[in-house]
């Protein structure tokens, strides 16, 4: 009885509030209420885009076959003859398989975008359609450094693609849907809004310029698409920010912009994603750097270095310029230049605002893509060594491109480490540089063979990895 009086007092004093209100001049108030006169008044629902779009959107299944190493007992006819040639009941394969999701954009070419991550080392990719079918798929194009692959499916046939919109016009608000497999459970979609735009310091690959989402976004959405009211995809869904695996309203989106670069080398019938050569190393500007150059705030990138007749190098570019923006939009780090800069077509030019002696100036530099100097000459180590199960090749601009390295133009680069060999075991990676053993330069992949050959007691292994000099001894 307290409770009902207390409210019908507070609805009593609200209405004479409301009223005593309406005297003074200059207040508006909202329409009145009403009751609604037709179906469209009080229905609201993503239902008809849901349905234009979800034939485009796919479940992606990768499986490859493990073999496990053989019980040592099993060499001897004695265990074989009780336990057959199976091994005390473990299987010699394991099949391991993967799950996520893909979006269809070129349907005459059946072209499947999804993420990298999804497809690492398969051997076997299908293509599961929002009717049930499935076919095997061949991947045209993987880029670990954005994440992405493109994927071509056996049977054209039937196939629905979704447009990839100018990621530009996106903005934070925006009402956006996340398409996918989440969990394996079948295709769903969830709704949310742009939270922010070009997010960078993510983790995730590289060239990068996130969009991040409040669309819930779970494991087994990854490679499915980020699509705006007008039907679009805006994005591939990539990453979460998560302590507990699932989603908790955080999730990102590599922006269409990206995507379209990677599409466009797997339709040229390019085995690697073409990006324009920039030739200078930068480093974040901090916030002292700024306050000493005049600017109100530590946004834009400093030139460190200056590849020798790179593209940077030519076009006047010197050290200590700061770069603040690329064909008049603002980059506020190194990671947000590469990704504006990467996203624009070769051939042409771009134009860069620079702070120089405290005049901001623009310059243009040429989009060309990275030469290859020299073959660059892959070989696989396999002679007894700490390097066994390393491919490594001659450095160039080109390969030091693709690999995402810095400014390091020559040398011998290790281009790939099989996964469970020796050199895996002691911690080499993709992107060091061999350049010394037993204190003998490394200039060649040839050098770095032929060397190996000789039977040593012990191998001093000088590398360089980032930026800093490590040199290990190991046994022979």
């Amino acid at each position: 009885m307290i409770d009902c009086i207390a409210t019908r007092r507070r609805a009593l004093a609200a209405g004479l509030f409301a009223c005593a209100l309406t005297a003074l001049p200059g207040v508006a108030f909202a329409q009145a209420r009403q009751v609604p006169e037709t179906r469209e008044q009080v229905t609201l629902s993503f239902a008809p885009l849901v349905k234009r779009t979800a034939p485009s959107v796919v479940n992606v299944y990768g499986a490859r076959v493990e073999k496990r190493p053989q019980n040592p007992f099993m060499d001897d006819p004695f265990f074989r003859r009780f336990f057959g040639d199976g091994g005390f009941g473990v299987p010699r394969e394991r099949v391991q398989r993967s799950l996520g999701s893909g979006v269809i954009v070129d349907a005459q070419a059946g072209l499947v975008v999804t993420n990298n991550h999804v497809i690492e080392n398969m051997s076997e990719v299908k293509v599961a359609f929002a009717d049930k079918r499935e076919v095997e798929a061949k991947i045209l194009l993987r880029d670990p450094r954005t994440d992405l692959a493109v994927l071509k499916v056996a049977e054209a046939r039937n196939l629905t693609a979704i447009e990839l919109a100018d990621t530009d016009e996106l903005q934070v608000g925006d009402i956006v849907l996340a398409m996918g497999n989440p969990f394996g459970v079948g295709q769903t979609v969830t709704q949310g809004i742009v939270s922010a735009l070009a997010r960078t310091q993510i983790g995730v690959g590289d060239a990068q310029s996130f969009i991040q989402t409040d669309a819930a976004i779970n494991p087994g959405n990854s490679g499915g698409p980020l699509i705006d009211m007008k039907g679009r995809v805006v994005g591939i869904n990539t990453a979460i920010y998560s302590r507990s695996g699932g989603s908790v309203g955080i999730g990102f989106a590599i922006p269409a912009a990206m995507v379209r670069l990677v599409v466009d080398s797997a339709r040229a019938g390019a085995a690697t994603v073409r990006r324009p050569w920039f030739g200078a190393r930068l480093q974040a500007l901090t916030a002292d750097v700024a306050d000493g150059l005049g600017l109100d705030r530590p946004a834009g990138s400093v030139v460190a270095s200056v590849v020798e007749k790179g593209p940077a190098d030519q076009a006047g570019l010197r050290r200590s310029n700061v770069i603040l923006a690329v064909d008049g939009v603002a980059v506020d780090d190194p990671e947000a230049f590469g990704y504006r800069f990467a996203t624009r077509p070769i051939g042409g030019t771009t134009a860069l605002t620079v702070l120089r002696g405290g005049n901001r100036i623009s310059i243009p530099v040429k989009l060309v893509a990275a030469p290859e100097t020299r073959p660059r000459d892959p070989v696989k180590l396999t002679s007894r060594s700490p390097l066994a199960g390393l491919t490594v090749m001659n450095l160039s601009p080109a390969v030091a491109e693709e690999l995402a390295m810095e400014t390091a133009n020559e040398g011998v680069v290790v281009s790939d480490v099989e996964e469970g060999s020796t050199a895996a075991d002691i911690g080499f990676q993709k992107g060091d540089i061999v350049m010394a053993l037993n204190g003998e330069p490394m200039a060649t992949s040839r050098d770095v063979e032929a060397i190996l050959k000789e039977r040593r007691r012990a191998w001093e292994v000088t590398i360089s990895r980032k930026g800093q000099t490590i040199t290990s001894v190991f046994p022979g």
